[in-house]
This record gives C-alpha cells, structure tokens and sequence, in this order.
C-alpha cells in the first residue's frame, strides 16, 4: 500500500525562503523549560536539513532528534560481518473551501440569496492575496508536484437549515434537490475559479466533521451530514457533479473521527452507486483513544482495500483550558510520531498535520479555538519558533517519499525490542527507512538486521525519535 509523506496545511516549503538554503545549518536553541527547546528561525536564519541522498551499500545514515536538544541530528554508520530540496519535504497540502475557524472571520463564497446558479461566487481576499500565492510559492519551491485537497466547513447560510454558517444545521431540503445540486455546483466553482490561477486540486472532502457535534462547540462553521445523507448527496449531486467536470479531482469522504468506521465506509461504499464516486476515506484523530485502530482502520482496510486511509486532521492543544500552545514541549512531538507510526501500521497512506503555522496566543480563529502548531510565529520579534512537533513529523516526511511501501518487520522476542514503537517503509529508489520511537525515560538497547547487508547495533536514546536510512543497491 502506497504511503505518501506526513503532510501539513498551507504554510510548509515558505520556510526554506530564507538565504543559504544549501546545505545543512544548526538548531538555533532557546529554552522554555528544562525539557521545552524550540528553533529558533528569523528572517536571516534558519537550521535546515542536507539533501538527502542514499548511502553506500553497506552503511546507513541516521537522524535522530530528543527531548535532551537533538534535532534531526545526522549521523553515520556501517553494517558489521541527490534527491531533495533542503527542509522536510511535506507534499500534501489541505486547504479550507472558504473559512474555517482559523480564519480571521465567517465568509463563503456566495453569499447573496437564493443564487442556485451561482451568480455571485466569488474569491474574496483570504483566496486571491493570501492562499494562492502562498501556494504558488510552495510550488514553485517543492522539487516535486505539491498534492492539494480542499474541504469546506460549511455553505453559504440561504442554503443552511438554521440558516447560519455557524452551528450545526444541515443542507436545506434532500439529496437531488435544488439546494443540494447547487452545493455540488459550489464545489466545480471552486475548482474552477482556483484553475485560473494554475491551481489544482487532487481531491476534495464532501465535508470537514460532518458529525462535528461529537466535539465542536455550536458556533464553529459547520454542515451536519450523516453517513446515509452524505451516500446519498454523493449519488445525486456530487459525484456526478465531479464526474461530469473537468477537473480530475478525486472524492474523499467522511473526513472525520474513526470511531466512525468501518459503519461509515460501509453505508457509502457498500452502495454500489456511491462507490465509484469515492476514492478514499479522511480521518481525523482526535477521538483516536476511544476505539483501536484495528476494529476501525484496519477493518475498514479490510473491507475496502482498493480505497486510500488518510489522516486529515490532527493536532495538539485543542479544547484545553490552558496553554493552548505549549513551546518546546516534547510530549505533544511524541504524540504526533506515536500516531503517525499507529496509522500507518494500520494501512493509513499519509497523515496531515492542521495548522503548520499559528501565532503565540494558537490563532488565529475567530471563534476562539486555540489550539498548538509546529511553528509558531512571534511577528512581534520578527521569528518563528521550530516545535518539536515539526522534527518529529521531519522524522517521516523527509525520508518516506510518495510512492513508499511500508514493509513488515519481523521482530524477535527480546522484550527490550517490544518497548519501541517503529515503522519502516521501502522508497521508490530502493532505499529502506526505518523510524523508532522511544517514549520511556531510559535508553533501549536493539539491533536491525537486514539479511542482504548484515546487522546495526544500536541504542534509543530515552525519549527520542530516530531515523535510519540505507540501500541495498
């Protein structure tokens, strides 16, 4: 199963944008705390990573980062008897249709009432002198073609039940109805209107959190769908909708909770309308400790093994009452790399962060859902600080390129080897990555053995997070 790389938002190549970019530069530290490090970036530098390129055969390169200050630090080594642009590489990028509760206020696209044919869409600024050129830019650094998906919050309020962007109305009226198609129309303006500006979309969600009463309080932007409903919107209205466009973008449904699955998957798929339409399935993490992930990804897998897992949202510092952004904190990094090896244990092909950048305060968001990002940026001082939720992410996103497998490991019986937390994965050039995770407060001793090459003895530092690269070309 393909594995494409951990992914954020919106903001990830811009912050290679500054000089001497070539080659690799040091973590600038400042300390929060004991344990609480981030990196410290400023319009003139910024520690960055080498390109990274395949070892000879026989030796490998590690990358290890740690609560005690590593990060990402590089290393070498040999088994015993140029490939990318600087930074971590995310290729998978989400983006709101219209606003989200990180934006600085509600609006849509259209909205003057009662415009089923859609008159009045329009981009307002956020879109035309924001996000597009921020993504033009991305793209015009990224060595490779960024994939962009889009979700909408919610519609226009004229065609919302409670007749609000905010709270948890749903569509006016059915599946096939005037309401309905129009929403679907929305969506092929929205492709439209951002093709003009050389903007691709590989997917869209139906919808962010359908079920967002779970969590959400009842002000965020929202359209509440069920499983039934958001099969029969696809039927009616979207897929076709879609279908019929010129744009070959792909649908994602659910884009929400996985206590939700395998129940959701099976009322959209096991319609045998609905289901070409539908090419993958989103989730998102956040009640990820209620339900295991082999009853719920690994048996939606199971059922729909030619349909793509893929994390959509996830983040740290959500719905707390204090320190929504918690600098340098090194367990929410850990959470971050504990989830990341979860899911893509559990046939999940990629896992995307929600916000890459927020300011100190964790906004902004109009609606006052603060929440912790991997960069946060103190524009008072003209820096940014490096999380370490970003260099446990780097810990994937560098080294499992789109179009990696992941690849059992067969471990041994040793119980010190079951304390690790690990996943590795085999690149399209050959090379093999293995991650280990170590959340105790001790050092592990363990050993990878590759039977082509020979055995690595190695140790995982208490609380830290390695990367192992080799080849066996």
């Amino acid at each position: 199963m393909e594995a494409a790389a951990v992914l954020g938002w919106l903001l990830p190549l811009l912050l290679q944008a500054v000089p001497g970019a070539a080659g690799s530069r040091p973590c600038s530290p400042k300390y929060f705390g004991r344990d609480a490090m981030v990196c410290v970036c400023n319009a003139t530098y910024c520690d960055t990573l080498e390109p990274v390129v395949l070892p000879a055969p026989g030796t490998y390169i590690k990358y290890e980062s740690s609560k005690a200050g590593k990060r990402l630090e590089r290393s070498e080594g040999s088994f015993q008897p140029s490939l990318s642009a600087p930074g971590i590489e995310y290729n998978l990028l989400r983006l709101p249709m219209a606003c989200s509760d990180f934006s600085t206020r509600p609006y849509t696209y259209d909205d003057v009432p009662h415009d089923y044919e859609l008159k009045h869409f329009r981009l307002p600024d956020e879109d035309v002198k924001m996000k597009i050129p921020i993504l033009q830019r991305a793209s015009a650094m990224s060595k490779s073609p960024l994939l962009l998906y889009a979700s909408p919050w919610t519609s226009p309020a004229w065609m919302k039940s409670n007749g609000d962007v905010r709270g948890k109305g749903t569509l006016k009226g059915q599946a096939g109805d005037k309401y309905h198609k129009t929403w679907a129309n929305y969506f092929i303006k929205f492709l439209d209107e951002y093709a003009k500006h050389n903007v691709t979309f590989w997917a869209v969600t139906a919808q962010n959190e359908p079920l967002a009463a779970l969590l959400t309080p009842p002000d965020f932007p929202s359209i509440a769908f069920t499983a039934a409903q958001q099969r029969d919107f696809i039927i009616h209205d979207l897929g076709p909708a879609l279908a019929q466009s010129p744009h070959p973008t792909q649908l994602i449904i659910m884009d929400d909770q996985r206590i939700n699955l395998p129940h959701w998957a099976k009322v959209v798929l096991g319609n045998a309308t609905a289901a070409p339409y539908v090419a993958g399935i989103g989730v998102h993490w956040y009640l990820d400790s209620i339900v295991p992930p082999g009853s719920s990804l690994e048996a939606t897998y199971k059922l729909f093994p030619d349909r793509f897992l893929l994390y959509t949202e996830a983040c740290s510092g959500f719905l707390t009452l204090r320190f929504s952004v918690s600098l340098g904190c090194w367990d929410r990094g850990e959470r971050y790399s504990h989830s990341i090896i979860t899911v893509l244990n559990h046939f999940v092909a990629g896992w995307t962060d929600w916000n890459l950048a927020l300011d100190l305060k964790g906004g902004p968001n109009w609606v006052k859902n603060y929440v912790d990002s991997p960069i946060i940026v103190d524009s008072s001082k003209d820096v940014f600080y490096k999380q370490p939720m970003f260099y446990h992410m780097g810990h994937f996103s560098k080294f499992i390129p789109e179009g990696s497998r992941r690849v059992e490991l067969h471990r041994s019986r040793r119980c010190l080897v079951c304390q690790l937390e690990h996943v590795a994965a085999l690149r399209p050039d050959g090379g093999l990555v293995l991650v280990v995770l170590n959340r105790f407060g001790w050092d592990v001793p363990f050993g990878i053995q590759d039977p082509t090459l020979g055995f690595i003895e190695a140790v995982a530092p208490a609380n830290s997070i390695q990367t192992y690269l080799w080849s066996q070309k």
